[in-house]
């Protein structure tokens, strides 16, 4: 007698599973996938634990020393500060200028359309054009050879706010993500306009009845429907930042007072022929992002699950 499940792999007539086509359609992907992210991702972790620092010393197994020894590297630590101090201003105005954008469109303006193409116009361009014009803009010349922002407020009279930008050694990163700013906030105002449209009318026009202002209205209805519309945002403009690497080349190179992981890398790899070092400082940053990921990926499956 046949098996009791052998229908069930094959249907009447000899036909091929009903599952067999989509499987056949999504291969090439998922060969892809495998092959291009997680077999580099393998490949870059055997560079890493490897003692490959030059480019003819066989692979060998150094036990993890390189994740340790890295951080005796004079410019590693700096490196990891700047990285910190441009996440930190990067995702916090981003988030601020986006939901400030989104709230004021919400409210409604005229011409709300051709507002919207402008915000979102920066995301078009890349971080390289961006980062050329922004050089100019945030040229640190002295006054008398000032160009840029600090030549417009000198002709507007606010000498004060001219300065030296990224070449600041203390709060260089944080003008270093104005022009990230500029260019994501589009986006984020985007996430955040389609996350005021989706709370449903009823619900404000129920606490408007119940007393509340328009500030509680917001406060305690609408706000709280959007935390998944920030925790979306937090995480995108998070691992953006943190493989920061065209914008801070094309305005400061690979400078030291500009330093991050990703520039290091670059310098480790390239210039310093030293493999795994490059491939270590490309772990720390897959580890970074995983951090932000990860946690999102399973509050979303909970939420999914609870639906």
């Amino acid at each position: 007698m046949p098996r009791g499940n052998a229908g069930a792999r094959r249907l009447p007539g000899g036909r091929a599973p009903r599952w067999l086509p989509g499987l056949l359609l999504v291969a090439p992907s998922i060969l892809a996938i495998g092959l291009f992210v997680y077999g580099l991702i393998f490949w870059n972790l055997r560079v890493a634990v490897s003692g490959r620092h030059d480019e003819v010393t066989p692979y060998g197994f150094d036990k993890g020393r390189n994740f340790v020894d890295l951080w005796d590297d004079p410019s590693w630590p700096p490196a990891v500060r700047h990285a910190l101090l441009f996440t930190v201003v990067f995702v916090g105005g981003a988030l601020l200028l986006g939901a400030l954008l989104a709230f004021l469109m919400e409210k409604g303006i005229a011409a709300e359309a051709g507002f919207r193409a402008v915000y979102l116009f920066p995301m078009a361009i890349s971080f390289i054009a961006a980062g050329v014009v922004w050089r100019w803009l945030m040229n640190p010349a002295p006054p008398e050879r000032a160009v840029g922002l600090n030549q417009l407020f000198g002709d507007l009279g606010l000498d004060a706010l001219a300065n030296d930008w990224w070449q600041n050694p203390t709060w260089g990163m944080a003008a270093m993500a104005i022009p990230a700013i500029w260019q994501m906030s589009g986006y984020v105002m985007a996430l955040y306009l389609a996350g005021f449209r989706g709370v449903p009318d009823e619900l404000r026009e129920a606490a408007r009845v119940d007393g509340a202002s328009e500030w509680q209205v917001y406060r305690y209805v609408v706000f709280p429907q959007l935390r998944p519309v920030t925790l979306s945002a937090l995480i995108i403009l998070g691992h953006i930042s943190l493989k920061v690497f065209d914008l801070i080349m094309a305005i400061a190179g690979k400078q030291i007072i500009t330093y991050v992981p990703a520039i290091a890398t670059y310098v480790e790899v390239f210039d310093r022929h030293d493999p795994a070092n490059g491939a270590t400082i490309a772990t720390y940053l897959l580890l970074a992002v995983a951090l932000l990921v990860i946690p999102y990926l399973v509050w979303s499956v909970r939420a999914e699950r609870v639906r």
